[in-house]
């Protein structure tokens, strides 16, 4: 949920503020983009080096920068107007009453005023100070003000003390953050089933019959289902290409047979599943367990068929799943294409063709969408993160939405 996100992350003078150096990374890792702001503070506890370092951005704590000749400044209207989502954590109980009070007397106020956002506040501070009454008619005024509070956790503070207060731990502060961002949307609830990437059928332990499937485009679904708000699972062959964010379970194959018993133990729970690796259609029938060793005499090596794992799936396809195969033709595609649909159950076949632009390992495609019902869709030349988007929004209109 958080991948290709936009987060302004705002850290004040607590103690706390060394998960800060921990949620950043986490942020990272979901995919997101990160931006800090201190409070001047907050420098007593957590570096502005370490949080630039970790976010790949430059940090900031005040209005203009020291001893700037050309009297630069940071714009906090702009800060404001980048982040998709403000984060404050810590949030100490000064800067609570702050943000309910409008006393912009800081760079992290004057983003806060600013803000067109969602904010999201995680609060840091000793067992009594959050339990005074000023306290919590502050989080229940910034609630009223639309803004998220993350609720603090129990257990032993910087005091000596023990009970609520504490900052949430930076994934639970990630786990929330996702939590929100799914509500509403059209794939909330759905999980998502998708394999990506070649096959490699050994041949010996060096040598492999494969393809030159990058993985790129059953990735961009994966992360594009994600966004949609579904649980995704993808099954990915060997390759390079992984998604950016962890929230998606990978399983790594090899073979065919290795793909096929991994997405039919996940298939049952699958809402939606989209096949979109590119699966050998034959393996050697024989795996030698020492390396061939080169001769004169021509090398003649027995294929056999790998299963249909399309086929196998519309077979066992209940009527309240939907199914999505993808088709590499290279000539008379839209009608190969079609009968592929009706031939193994389908609900949708996505048809590709390869070129320079588009198909194995290039970062573009161009692919129709076929139903069997409505005259195919073209969606023409753009990135595959475009295409998967284009892909799953039709998918959820023109199905989700009206059936499961």
């Amino acid at each position: 949920m958080l991948s290709g996100k936009k987060v302004l992350l705002g850290v004040t003078g607590s103690i706390a503020a060394y998960k800060a150096s921990f949620l950043v990374r986490l942020l990272i890792k979901q995919g997101a983009e990160v931006r800090v702001i201190l409070t001047p503070s907050a420098r007593s506890f957590v570096t502005p080096l370490t949080l630039a370092t970790l976010s790949k951005n430059p940090v900031q704590w005040e209005y203009f920068g020291e001893n700037d000749p050309e009297g630069k400044w940071n714009n906090h209207v702009d800060f404001g107007l980048w982040a998709d989502l403000m984060l404050i954590a810590p949030a100490t109980a000064k800067t609570l009453s702050k943000l309910v009070s409008g006393n912009c007397d800081n760079l992290l106020m004057g983003c806060y005023l600013s803000a067109k956002c969602p904010v999201y506040i995680a609060p840091a501070m000793d067992l009594d100070m959050y339990q005074h009454p000023s306290t919590q008619h502050n989080l229940s005024q910034l609630k009223q003000f639309g803004n998220f509070v993350i609720p603090a956790g129990s257990g032993e503070l910087a005091s000596g003390l023990e009970g609520e207060g504490r900052m949430a731990e930076p994934e639970e502060i990630v786990s929330f953050l996702e939590e929100q961002l799914k509500q509403g949307l059209p794939l909330t609830g759905k999980k998502v089933l998708i394999n990506a990437g070649p096959t490699y059928e050994a041949i010996d332990p060096v040598r492999f019959i494969g393809n030159h499937s990058s993985g790129k485009m059953g990735v961009a679904l994966a992360e594009a289902a994600l966004n949609l708000g579904a649980e995704v699972e993808l099954v990915l062959g060997p390759n390079s290409v992984v998604p950016k964010s962890a929230s998606i379970k990978v399983s790594h194959v090899q073979s065919a047979l290795q793909m096929q018993e991994s997405v039919a133990a996940k298939f049952d729970n699958a809402d939606v599943t989209i096949l979109a690796a590119a699966i050998a259609d034959y393996r050697p029938a024989d795996f030698v367990d020492q390396k061939i060793k080169k001769t004169s005499a021509p090398l003649e090596i027995k294929l056999i068929e790998n299963p249909d794992i399309l086929a196998g799936l519309g077979a066992a396809k209940r009527s309240d799943q939907v199914l999505v195969g993808f088709a590499l033709e290279t000539q008379n595609g839209l009608e190969n294409a079609e009968k592929k649909l009706h031939k193994k159950n389908c609900d949708f076949i996505v048809l590709n063709s390869p070129s320079a632009n588009t198909g194995f390992g290039a970062n573009t495609n161009s692919v129709w969408i076929i139903d069997g019902k409505n005259e195919p869709i073209e969606i023409k030349l753009k990135s595959k993160i475009e295409v998967a988007k284009d892909i799953l929004q039709h998918i959820v209109y023109k199905r989700i939405a009206g059936s499961i």
